[in-house]
């Protein structure tokens, strides 16, 4: 009867929207070569987190900005990814709410001259280890420079000035997301940390058609990467040295 009450009243405040359809997929992406420890981890291995769909405005206009984000970054017009890649993150904020409400609209606040797409990850995290997916996770998203063609973004409520004050309910969730999305997208072969992105660079995971179009990260802190690293190296993902 609570939960009920609840769903209602969230249901009337407009916080959790319909959830659309996933996207169409553009095809197979890019054979690379690694050194990934093989993992037999299947769906059925692996129970599923408590994932709540909470979705940003996915609309045709959405999906216009994505095209030309794309299309300046990557020289084609894709609004899909193959993904290869989890990328972690901190969101620099203590609300969810206000994370949420700033990667809802469809255009960016800020950066336009990279692109009018607004920023968003697929997943969000709340402090309490709440798990709010905000778009499919084959959609390209705008998250990390370099990376948004392969990757799916994990975002963490947290981080306001460079504190590295991420929660042990985070962890949980996040190891729980890394072994679900690992066992679900079999083509998932790197787990990283936002700050590790010159890293990704010398793996051949990062593309950019814009010279210089890079800004240093410290997200989502050594720390919290290294014990997540630690509750997932049995999935068979290759990651890189921690700094």
């Amino acid at each position: 009867m609570i939960i009920a009450i609840f769903v209602a009243i969230m249901a009337l405040s407009g916080l959790f929207l319909v959830y659309p359809a996933p996207l169409k997929q553009n095809g197979p992406a890019e054979t690379v070569k690694s050194g990934m420890v093989d993992s037999d981890l299947t769906p059925a291995d692996v129970k599923p987190p408590v994932i709540i769909d909470n979705p940003v405005l996915i609309t045709d206009y959405r999906r216009q900005l994505t095209r030309e984000y794309s299309l300046m970054h990557y020289g084609e017009p894709l609004e899909t990814i193959v993904p290869r890649a989890i990328v972690v993150h901190w969101t620099a904020s203590d609300s969810c709410e206000g994370v949420f409400n700033y990667f809802k609209g469809e255009e960016a606040q800020r950066d336009r001259e990279y692109g009018k797409l607004n920023l968003t990850a697929h997943f969000l995290v709340d402090k309490d280890g709440a798990i709010y997916r905000l778009t499919p996770e084959n959609q390209l998203n705008r998250h990390a420079i370099g990376l948004n063609w392969c990757s799916i973004g994990i975002e963490n409520v947290g981080g306001a000035g460079g504190k590295e004050d991420l929660t042990q309910a985070q962890l949980q969730s996040n190891t729980e997301l890394v072994r679900y999305l690992k066992s679900k997208h079999p083509t998932i072969e790197y787990l990283l940390g936002h700050y590790q992105q010159d890293q990704a660079k010398k793996a051949g995971l990062w593309k950019e058609k814009i010279a210089g179009y890079n800004t240093g990260k410290p997200d989502p802190g050594r720390q919290f990467m290294e014990k997540l690293i630690d509750n997932t190296k049995d999935v068979g993902l290759i990651t890189f040295p921690l700094e």
